[in-house]
């Protein structure tokens, strides 16, 4: 079987990045030969959080899962977006009695892959462990799929990379979003597993995290709340294109990609 190559697109920011990234997908496919898709959406929808506008949209352009972080609950609808919508990810170490699945086993083109929606505890919810839940999915599903990705989403560089370590050999790839900035470290574990600390952003370039600096620089001089406005500017897609060998089922490279 030919080698997959799956993309991985960090957090799409508000619908003018959710705009761009649909307008663009299906030329990056294309052009980059792409046999999967993974967009971790969860600041996708006006003022933070994910909603059907700005997740459906993306899965009928190609995307073929979506995934989320510590907004995931942030938007009232998304309960049931979760509910009716398998291809939908909310972190797995959320509570189990909320709505949706925190990860999944999705069909390819003759191949199947697990992704694991991970949130960190470091500096952010104080949920269940993320190393053991994603143990716990491993475990219950070991045979049941040829590769497997894990979204780390966390705050913390130490825990992003502590997880991609502690599954090293385990996992096909762990890659880290939240922070919003496209790291330069993406490599190939000693035992074979893809890593990045953080795909990136999908949004505005000009601006803090998405949002109009002037907002950000407000409060962090008056140290008051400020209303978070995003930016206007011209957007950017972020992301990684992680290549698989499907005979050993392990990845033979990772690199980063930027339109």
């Amino acid at each position: 079987m030919k080698n997959v190559r799956l993309l991985f697109l960090g957090d799409v920011v508000g619908p003018s990045g959710s705009e761009y990234v649909c307008t663009n997908l299906g030329k990056i496919i294309d052009e980059e030969r792409i046999d999967f898709t993974i967009i971790n959406s969860e600041n996708s929808a006006k003022g933070n959080g994910i909603d059907k506008e700005s997740s459906i949209e993306m899965l009928k352009k190609g995307a073929d899962v979506i995934t989320t972080g510590n907004h995931a609950f942030k938007q009232y609808s998304s309960f049931e977006l979760y509910e009716n919508n398998s291809r939908i990810l909310r972190p797995a170490n959320f509570p189990t009695e909320l709505s949706g699945n925190g990860y999944g086993i999705f069909e390819g083109n003759g191949f199947s892959v697990l992704v694991i929606n991970l949130l960190g505890t470091v500096n952010m919810e104080p949920l269940s462990c993320p190393f053991r839940t994603a143990e716990k999915i491993l475990k219950n599903n070991d045979g049941k799929y040829d590769i497997s990705v894990i979204d780390m989403h966390a705050e913390a560089t130490s825990e992003k990379y502590a997880i991609a370590s502690y599954f090293d050999g385990k996992v096909g790839a762990v890659i880290g979003t939240h922070t919003h900035v496209q790291t330069a470290d993406e490599h190939i574990l000693p035992k074979g597993t893809a890593f990045i600390t953080d795909a990136g952003m999908c949004g505005p370039k000009e601006s803090a995290l998405g949002v109009k600096p002037e907002c950000i620089i407000k409060k962090l001089m008056n140290h008051t709340p400020v209303k978070f406005e995003l930016s206007d500017n011209p957007c950017e897609i972020h992301g990684v294109i992680v290549e698989f060998d499907m005979t050993k089922k392990l990845p033979v490279s990772i690199e980063r990609y930027k339109l």
